[in-house]
């Protein structure tokens, strides 16, 4: 496993001009590099936290892990927030403001001896009750494209100033080496899946829909969307934003590339939806696991960058996938297991 590079560690400790000279380049570069730390000590009421997606080889372990970062008056706090996908379990491992740490030369960040990469990420996570150990490697990491018009899956809204929340993916699709270990109990992610996205601003949507799967039949297949209330200067609007990534293709699909959601119906364990653009429908039906739909899990987001609102996850939901393309030909047609899903708020807000 890597480590932050010496030369990073100089970020904190170089004389102030050198400092400052490494601080210009950076604020220059983050813009481009979503997945990098975007935002500064001296912010309040600010929060920004990555999504580690885990799950093994045989799928009868997944693990999500969440570090970040919130910096709220009286209440600065570094963290990892820990979910186990089959049980619903959750935990939450608070740290000081200053044990949070980041490199200035690319995706690197210790949240006390917990280290979290582009490459992999170590944990060493105890509360006196329960406790992480281990290392996990990526392999064949399958980035979001970035380009100075689309600098990551917001798009041209990546630009937009005063938004309350900003979305980032870092690897839409990754095989996994290594092993974890919880109280002892070893959890092998050896040629496992991951997946990486993060968020980071003030505050998460009013009310929002999440979902996202890369365990289709074929590998290196992936899906992500977002379809959420977003407030901006006194008014709000829904948008959505997503991708879809299948024989080396991404298919992105968004608000701001013209595409709209001409269909949108759900219940409480259930969301379906129409997807269409110029060129390209996608079909999509998500739904959470039956048997075990009371097993989402309760994890933490930012109100105001303070970490008091709980949302619940399952991360065994299960997502139908229908692509077709400019002739209505069917270009895809397949169930994603092992799906993260959220239907958060009143979603009569979005209004669908």
């Amino acid at each position: 496993m890597t480590e932050i590079s010496k030369s990073s560690n100089q970020f904190f400790t170089a004389k102030p001009f050198h400092r400052a000279l490494r601080s210009i380049r950076y604020e220059r570069l983050k813009v481009l590099n979503p997945h990098w730390f975007q935002g500064n000590r001296q912010r309040k009421n600010y929060f920004e936290g990555w999504y580690f997606k885990n799950v093994s080889k045989d799928e009868s372990h997944s693990w999500s892990f969440i570090p970040g970062i919130s910096l709220v008056k009286g209440d600065a706090h570094a963290f990892v927030q820990a979910i186990n996908g089959l049980s619903g379990q959750t935990f939450y491992f608070r740290y000081p403001a200053d044990s949070f740490t980041f490199s200035a030369d690319g995706f690197e960040i210790y949240v006390g001896s917990n280290y979290f990469s582009d490459s992999g990420f170590a944990l060493s996570l105890t509360n006196g009750e329960h406790r992480f150990e281990g290392k996990v490697q990526f392999k064949n990491t399958r980035e979001y494209p970035v380009g100075v018009s689309r600098p990551g899956i917001m798009g041209w809204y990546r630009y937009v100033p005063f938004m309350e929340c900003y979305h980032g993916v870092v690897s839409l699709d990754h095989q996994l080496a290594g092993s974890i270990s919880h109280n002892g109990h070893t959890v092998d992610f050896q040629d496992g899946r991951g997946y990486i996205e993060k968020d980071w601003g003030s505050s998460m949507p009013q009310s929002w829909v999440w979902m996202q799967t890369n365990h289709f039949g074929q590998p290196g297949t992936s899906f992500m969307l977002s379809v959420a209330r977003i407030p901006w200067i006194g008014k709000d609007f829904t948008g959505f934003l997503g991708f879809f990534l299948h024989n080396g293709k991404v298919f992105s699909f968004a608000t701001y590339t013209g595409a709209k959601i001409t269909r949108f119906e759900y219940d409480e364990n259930e969301v379906k939806l129409l997807i269409e653009s110029k060129k390209h429908q996608i079909k999509v039906h998500a739904k959470k696991a039956q048997a075990k739909k009371a097993k989402s899990g309760g994890l933490k987001a930012p109100v105001f960058g303070n970490m008091e609102r709980v949302i619940h996850e399952s991360l065994d939901a299960e997502i139908d996938i229908t692509h077709t393309g400019p002739q209505g030909e069917t270009l895809f047609e397949g169930s994603g297991k092992n799906a993260g899903f959220e239907m958060v708020g009143d979603l009569k807000v979005l209004g669908f």
